[in-house]
C-alpha cells in the first residue's frame, strides 16, 4: 500500500501507510449503519411522544435531521475518538494532519461538512474518485482540512511500559540529565523512529535518525554523538526512564 511521510513538531519524520479506498468506504458504511440505527430510535421516540400532533413542518424537521444528524455524528465521533469514528476504529484507521499537528475542531468540522458532497449527495462517487486519484488519498474534506486517513500499525503503537523492556535499568547511571526537558510523547516518537529503522534500514530512516539526533542535541544543548546516533537515541530513552519514573 502507498505510504506517506509526516514530519512532526519534534522534527521527526514518521511514515504512515495510507488507508485504502476499501477500508475508508467500509468505515463509512459502518458509521452509516450505526447512525441510521440511532436515528430510527430517535424518530420512534418523536413519533411516540407527538403522535398525530406532527405537522408538515414536523415531517420536514425529521427529514432535515437526517442530514444534520450525520454531520453531528461524524463530527463528534472523530473529535471524541481522536480521529477515529466507530467505523474507523473497527477498520483500525484514523485521521491525521499532513503538517504533523493534531487535527482540531476546525479540521474535523470541515471534513464533516464536506462529507455531504463526498459521500451523501454524490453517493460516494466524488469521494471515491478523489481518494483513488490523489497522491495522498484525500477526499474533498481532506483537501480542505489538510488531512488524510492512515492505518494504525500495531507494531508501532509503543507504550512507555514497552520501553522498559529495552535493557535492565538497575544500577544504571544516566548520561544525559538534560533529557528531563523532554516529554513522554517525545520518547514515544523516538521509540517509533527506532522501531521503523530496525525494521527497514533504508536511506529515509537513516536520514530521519540523523535529523532527530541533531534536533534533540540542539534542543538539550548537548554535543552531537561522534558515530552511533541509534545508540544515542536508545541511551536517551533509558536516561529518561531512570530520571522520571
Amino acid at each position: 500500500m502507498p505510504n506517506i511521510d509526516i514530519r512532526t513538531t519534534q522534527n521527526v519524520t514518521i511514515e504512515y501507510e495510507l488507508a485504502p479506498l476499501r477500508d475508508r468506504f467500509l468505515a463509512f458504511l459502518i458509521d452509516l449503519v450505526v447512525y441510521i440505527f440511532g436515528m430510527l430510535i430517535f424518530w420512534q421516540l418523536i413519533l411516540y411522544v407527538l403522535g398525530d400532533a406532527i405537522t408538515d413542518w414536523g415531517s420536514r424537521f425529521i427529514g432535515l435531521s437526517l442530514y444534520v444528524g450525520i454531520l453531528g455524528y461524524h463530527l463528534l465521533s472523530e473529535v471524541l475518538g481522536n480521529g477515529q469514528s466507530l467505523g474507523k476504529r473497527a477498520l483500525n484507521i484514523r485521521v491525521v494532519r499532513l503538517d504533523g499537528l493534531e487535527p482540531g475542531l476546525g479540521e474535523y468540522l470541515l471534513r464533516s461538512i464536506l462529507l455531504l458532497l463526498d459521500f451523501i449527495f454524490t453517493l460516494g462517487a466524488l469521494g471515491g474518485i478523489l481518494i483513488g486519484s490523489t497522491y495522498k488519498h484525500q477526499r474533498l474534506g481532506d483537501l480542505a482540512a489538510n488531512t488524510t486517513v492512515v492505518r494504525n500499525k500495531g507494531q508501532l503503537a509503543f507504550r512507555l511500559q514497552d520501553i522498559l523492556k529495552i535493557n535492565t535499568l538497575e544500577n544504571y547511571e544516566p548520561k544525559y540529565p538534560a533529557v528531563r526537558q523532554m516529554t513522554e510523547a517525545d520518547m514515544l516518537l523516538i521509540k517509533n523512529l527506532l522501531g521503523r529503522y530496525q525494521t527497514l534500514k533504508n536511506y529515509t530512516h537513516i536520514t530521519a535518525i540523523n535529523e532527530a539526533t541533531a534536533n534533540i542535541c540542539q534542543q538539550l544543548n548537548i554535543e552531537m554523538p561522534k558515530n552511533n546516533n541509534v545508540e544515542f537515541l536508545k541511551t536517551l530513552i533509558r536516561d529518561y526512564i531512570v530520571l522520571t519514573r
